[in-house]
């Protein structure tokens, strides 16, 4: 459990550095102000920083479900094969997620990796209640 967390971990920080990236060349190219990212609001930003803003922020809802979860099967000792395959699963619905969001952004795609996501750490959560003694 402990390496699909991990891997959770990198893909957020790998979309930190995309976000912070766009930040940084939207200043230098002067197409946002440096004081817009004070309260981020008073100016038009170009839709790449609000698309890296909007996948960072989304790293901090529905995976922390997952990161509880699989703190738990730790914690507890449980030990599931279907949780692992479901942690991994997890992990690539989230891959898939953000690189629909960087890129073409389509809203249909997006929604179904984001609700298989959102399934998959569902059955992470019935697969350790059935797990406990």
């Amino acid at each position: 459990m402990l390496l699909p967390m991990f891997g959770m971990v990198v893909l957020t920080v790998v979309v930190a550095m995309v976000a912070v990236s766009h930040r940084f060349s939207a200043v230098r190219n002067k197409l946002v102000s440096i004081k817009y990212f004070r309260s981020m609001q008073g100016q038009d930003v170009p839709e790449h920083i609000v698309k890296s803003t909007r996948c960072f922020n989304n790293m901090f809802e529905i995976p922390v479900l997952f990161y509880v979860v699989c703190t738990l099967f730790i914690a507890l000792e449980l030990d599931s094969l279907l949780a692992v395959v479901l942690s991994w699963l997890f992990v690539i619905f989230r891959v898939v997620h953000t690189v629909i969001h960087l890129t073409y952004n389509n809203v249909v795609h997006r929604m179904l990796a984001f609700w298989s996501g959102i399934v998959t750490v569902l059955l992470l959560w019935i697969v350790l209640l059935l797990a406990l003694p």
